[in-house]
């Protein structure tokens, strides 16, 4: 059993944020990692007490952990966009997060909404994008509210940037029995854009030739996604493209209640944030009804990135192996039966 110490930033967040977030706790314990955690109150809370959503000096406090383990942020009485904006996009630019990690993995027991799919046929990761491209914020509006309005918005995509990402996700086929990498764009249409992808995967191809790569344009990739899951290894995109395409990955992998992500930072020169994909659900908040499992799957994930590979593995297996019986089990868990019976099989 491995012991050693890690400083973790917990943003609860809002919603059923802070329930999930305490069986990822319970989990990274069993798994014998001890974190030396300080909680955050950032998020709808906050902002209404306060107005404040991203503080400077949280920010610099921020820079100084391993890691960060997010809940869910967001809440009605929120206006659309502003924590989105100002807080989860400000936290991926200001600690340049420039990866988003999305594995998409079929559990044995877990159903799909896909007919004939077995679990070996869907097990990809898609290495997304995540500070440039739509997400940049470039563009602008003339005469808004009129019949001559005129809207941009426009997707920037810099050498530096799509070199780097692409590098990663070589990196990442490398490590992975199939080594493949799918490039997915729209090269026939985005012409300057795709053309960058394009090229920055052909010239990086050559210092990896154990890894194959192919291309899929997107509308036909997200095809693929529903009727040939198994085509696809690792897959490198833009941010919208990613963002479409992580969404049908959850769906096909059974449902956003078991989606994982990190916004990652692999120079490690400011710590990554793992979180699940789902929303902050204030319908069910406080009920005990939420599936921790997403975040749970994120600890593995920040576990797996801080270094400690073998705690990572533990916890995915144990993941895989309530899930595995949960059928069997025939009743509903509460949130915190769920992370107890996964943290007493990390512990074993």
């Amino acid at each position: 059993m491995e012991s050693s110490n890690i400083r973790l930033a917990v943003i609860p967040g809002d919603g059923i944020g802070t329930e999930v977030v305490a069986e990822g706790l319970k989990v990274l314990d069993a798994a014998g990692i001890k974190a030396e955690t300080v909680e955050y109150d950032l998020g709808a809370k906050r902002y209404h007490t306060s107005g404040e959503t991203l503080p400077d000096g949280v920010l610099e406090e921020l820079r100084g952990f391993d890691a960060i383990l997010l809940g869910a942020v967001g809440d009605p009485s929120v206006p659309p966009g502003v924590l989105e904006r100002e807080l989860l996009l400000r936290l991926r630019f200001e600690l340049d997060h420039y990866v988003n990690l999305r594995p998409v993995k079929l559990f044995p027991g877990v159903s799909t909404p896909l007919g004939g799919i077995r679990p070996e046929d869907i097990d990809m990761i898609v290495v997304r994008e995540g500070t440039e491209g739509p997400y940049a914020g470039a563009g602008g509006v003339m005469r808004r509210g009129t019949s001559q309005e005129i809207a941009t918005q426009e997707s920037l995509n810099t050498a530096f940037g799509v070199e780097r990402v692409v590098r990663y996700a070589f990196e990442k086929a490398q490590t992975r029995p199939r080594r493949k990498l799918t490039l997915v764009h729209k090269t026939n249409v985005l012409t300057y854009a795709g053309d960058l992808w394009a090229r920055t995967v052909d010239r990086i191809s050559v210092e990896y030739p154990e890894v194959a790569t192919d291309y899929c344009h997107v509308d036909a990739a997200s095809m693929f996604f529903v009727n040939q899951p198994q085509r696809f290894d690792v897959i490198v995109t833009d941010n919208l493209f990613g963002d479409i395409l992580t969404d049908i990955g959850a769906a096909v992998a059974g449902g956003i209640g078991l989606a994982a992500s990190g916004n990652v930072n692999p120079s490690k020169t400011a710590p990554s944030m793992f979180e699940p994909v789902h929303g902050s659900a204030p319908d069910i908040a406080g009920q005990g009804k939420a599936d921790p499992t997403a975040t749970i799957l994120s600890v593995a994930m920040l576990l797996d990135h801080v270094g400690f590979a073998d705690a990572a593995a533990r916890v995915e297996q144990a993941v895989a192996a309530d899930l595995a019986g949960r059928e069997a089990l025939g009743s509903v868990r509460q949130t915190r039966e769920i992370g107890d019976d996964i943290a007493g099989r990390v512990a074993g």
